[in-house]
């Protein structure tokens, strides 16, 4: 099972999660092409795209979506409120390939369970996403986690014990509070609906990483009120001083480039 970021942040968000050669995508919040230039970055071909995740209908995550469902022909799974919020947005998508999901489904032949995220939208959604083991294969979950301005009992519930991460580490406090932004628009990013905060969001890895943790990578990083490397240094500093230190020692943390795709994680068994 493999993972990674194709595109990340306030400009645009899409996500990989695949088994060898059938993959589906988390989001398109940038354009068709910019999508399949960074799959081709890959080695992916977008033949093996067998689907698109909607976790809320913001444009930097449903700015794509519709474009390239229609060109690869594939589905798009999202709830019903989803649908009603987002689709316009998307144009013209033939009846079979407008999926209308609740609480889990398969795709690409992974089982993926959404649960409810605490953002200023519709609905908000992560995501956890599972191969179970059969055939001699080891069970392993990636747990996804962008767009929620806190800590949930659903995030909690969810993302404990998965193999992967993709979570957002989108502000410095700091950053944010000094910055040019307008009060309102802080207090936007700050509240209960906006985003999470690079320690919040640290503290949140501490519960849920655990001994079959193997990586986890930072995502939706504000380019205004964030940047790589304090997003890293302060939830690898926060980590280091926690259980998670001589619990999972081993532990990889990754940022997530904004334009382009992140090296394909691959886990493993």
């Amino acid at each position: 099972m493999h993972f990674t970021t194709l595109a990340s942040g306030s400009s645009g968000n899409a996500i990989l999660v695949g088994e060898g050669h059938r993959h589906l995508l988390v989001d398109c919040g940038v354009s068709g092409k910019s999508l399949l230039t960074n799959l081709a970055q890959l080695n992916i071909a977008e033949s093996e795209i067998e689907g698109i995740i909607v976790t809320h209908e913001h444009i930097d995550h449903i700015r794509g979506v519709g474009i390239l469902a229609r060109k690869l022909k594939i589905p798009v799974y999202a709830t019903a409120g989803l649908w009603k919020a987002m689709g316009r947005s998307l144009g013209k998508l033939a009846g079979n390939q407008c999926v209308e999901v609740s609480a889990s489904f398969t795709c690409a032949g992974l089982e993926v369970l959404l649960y409810p995220t605490s953002h200023d939208s519709c609905e908000s959604y992560g995501l956890q996403i599972l191969r179970p083991g059969k055939g001699g294969k080891s069970r392993l979950m990636v747990g996804i986690a962008t767009d929620s301005g806190r800590i949930t009992d659903e995030m909690n519930r969810y993302l404990k014990g998965c193999d992967g991460f993709v979570v957002e580490a989108n502000y410095d406090d700091e950053k944010l509070h000094n910055g040019p932004y307008p009060a309102y628009l802080k207090k936007r990013i700050s509240g209960y609906f906006g985003h999470l905060e690079n320690s919040q969001l640290a503290r949140g890895l501490t519960e849920w990483i655990q001994e079959n943790t193997q990586r986890v990578v930072l995502a939706h990083l504000s380019e205004e009120n964030n940047t790589p490397e304090i997003a890293l240094s302060t939830v690898l500093n926060i980590l280091r001083e926690s259980k998670v230190s001589q619990t999972c020692p081993e532990v990889k943390v990754h940022v997530a480039p904004r334009h382009t795709p992140h090296e394909l994680i691959i886990l493993r068994e």
